[in-house]
This record gives C-alpha cells, structure tokens and sequence, in this order.
C-alpha cells in the first residue's frame, strides 16, 4: 500500500493541503523536526485527512518557511516557534538588515558576482561551467576557501532577505556539490592516515560543508570515505568500525534541534573506541556554547589544517603524500 503521508499530494478536499512529505520538500525541515514541533510547541498542528494523515494548511507552509530562515540566522526554535506569524516576518526583516548585503558594488569579488547572477537567471549548464573552469584555475583548495565558503555566505544571505526562493537555493546547491564531487574525484588517494569517514544525522540534510570538508581533508593526505547524508546513528558505528576510522567527521547545520545534536553526538561517541575522534563542524550554534565531552569542535574550514596537524603530531606520524599532487 502507499504510504499517503509520503506521497506529496494535496491530501483533503475542499482545501488545497500539502503532505508532510511536501512540507519537508517545500520547507528544508524534516519530517522529525515537524513531529518534534508539534509535540513540544503545538505548531504546526496539522489536520488529518480521509486517512488519518497529517494535513498542512499553506498558512502552517508560509510560516515554516519563515521559521526556516530564522533558524538559519541562529534563532533557536523554543524561541520562535510559537510566536505568530507577524513577529516572525518581523524577526526575518531584522535578521535581513543584518545579513551582508548582495549588491553588485559589495560583492567581494567580481566573480562571486557572476555566480550570483546565474543562480538568479537559473542558468544550471552556465552555473557548473564558470564553477568548474573556477575550480581547475584555482586549485581544489583555493576554491572550496575562496570561492566555494564565501559564495555559500552569500546565497544564504540573499536567502534570509527573501531574495531567492528554495528551488533556486537548491539549484545552486545541486550545481556546488557537483563540482565538488567531481574535484574530490580527481584527488589521487592518500598512502597514509589519518582515516576519516563523513557523514551527518539522519535529520540533517545538508551536505555541502561535508564535501567542502572532504575536499580540504583529501588535499591534506587524509583517507576518506563518505557516506553522503542522513546517516542512522548505528550505521555511522559500524561503518566506522568496517573502515578502521581514525576520525568521525559531523557536519550541522541551524535546522538541528540543540537536543537532537547533543544526545546524538554523546550516544555516537559512547559508540565509538575512545581512540576514534569525532570532529563536528557547521552552523549549529549549540556546538559553539557546549560541546559534549569527547567532541572536538572545528568552527571554521581553515581549522581543518591545524587540527591535522595535532592528531599527526600525537601520533607521531608525518603529513601522507598524496600522490601527483604539489
């Protein structure tokens, strides 16, 4: 039978409602993060169609959209949840002004400019081109810290001010990580450690900073193998354990729950040898405030080298060669 809460479809008659399954395409949040909310701040409160299912009103859709921008600005949603709809818009407009502006005159640099313009013309073939030829001029790692880290501040930017909408978001997102999927590709593979295997939680969806990472992890000698995104918390256990991990690398973004972030981070790591590093990087603001024990947190790409560095130096092993690279 189909799963009618799954299938995306407007689901009462009468009314035009939406699954819960188009919500989290619509919106960016999971489905847990929507049961979560309903459970714990009564918002939103779907109705039930024919079946049972649940049934979003395009009100509850326009005001999680608003909420998903106020995560992604650092609100913390106990905060904003139950607010109504015109404190929300408020909210969003403050945390506009305080975005960095996107106009031509400010953009730092004339490319990123020319990124931004196809993004907004939704030219994706022109979009990957001007990427890549990006990518080969500069060198993977020049690109992922001058091109690639800078342009995602940007589109999230003209996303808080409301200035994109989700699919040209999502356009540009698909564009990145293809690039960058293709660069990792061309990285000769590594004759030493450390080991590192990347992944997020099963709620996590978002997975251009894993690959940003990944790019400047293999670039600096390191063995990696990604299991993309969304990974159950046992999974991540055992393919660590199958692949001898020297490292467990975690990308968070806002959209997180600051409970769901730290009760997973202590159960992987009560899962993990002690020997197994977790290192956990991203936007998550509760990573900064308190990391669990046993959690080293990266707060910025540029960290990575360092930290490398470390664990190479405590465990008295030099820098891996990487193999046709300078």
């Amino acid at each position: 039978m189909t799963n009618k809460e799954d299938d995306g479809l407007p689901s009462m008659s009468g009314s035009l409602t939406l699954s819960i399954a188009a919500v989290e395409r619509d919106t960016g949040l999971s489905k847990d993060t929507l049961r979560v909310w309903e459970r714990r701040y009564g918002f939103p409160l779907p109705r039930r169609d024919d079946q049972g299912e649940r049934a979003y009103s395009q009100q509850d859709v326009e005001k999680l959209r608003v909420l998903r921008r106020l995560l992604d600005a650092g609100h913390r949603p106990g905060r904003v949840v139950r607010q109504p709809i015109d404190a929300l818009q408020a909210l969003a407009s403050q945390a506009a002004a305080a975005a960095r502006p996107a106009s031509a005159d400010e953009l730092p640099d004339e490319e990123l400019h020319r990124f931004i313009d196809l993004v907004r013309a939704h030219d994706v073939e022109a979009l990957r081109g001007a990427l890549s030829q990006a990518a080969l001029r500069l060198g993977i790692g020049r690109f992922v810290m001058e091109r690639a880290a800078p342009l995602n501040e940007l589109i999230g930017a003209s996303w808080a001010r409301g200035e994109i909408e989700v699919y040209e978001e999502h356009l540009y997102t698909e564009s990145m990580q293809v690039v960058l999927r293709n660069a990792i590709a061309n990285i000769p593979p590594a004759n030493g450690g450390p080991r590192v295997l990347l992944t997020t939680f099963p709620s996590e969806a978002h997975g251009l900073g894993l690959l940003m990472a990944e790019a400047l992890l293999a670039l600096d000698g390191c063995r990696c193998w990604s299991l993309g995104v969304q990974t159950p918390l046992i999974d991540i256990v055992r393919a660590a354990q199958s692949q001898r991990a020297d490292i467990v690398a975690l990308s968070f973004s806002p959209v997180l729950s600051p409970n769901q972030v730290l009760d997973g981070l202590r159960e992987l790591r009560a899962g993990l040898p002690a020997q197994t590093e977790i290192w956990a990087g991203g936007r998550c603001a509760v990573l900064q405030r308190r990391p669990p024990e046993g959690v080293r947190v990266l707060r910025e790409l540029d960290d990575i080298p360092g930290e490398l560095a470390r664990w190479r130096n405590e465990r008295g092993q030099g820098k891996a060669a990487v193999p046709g690279l300078r």
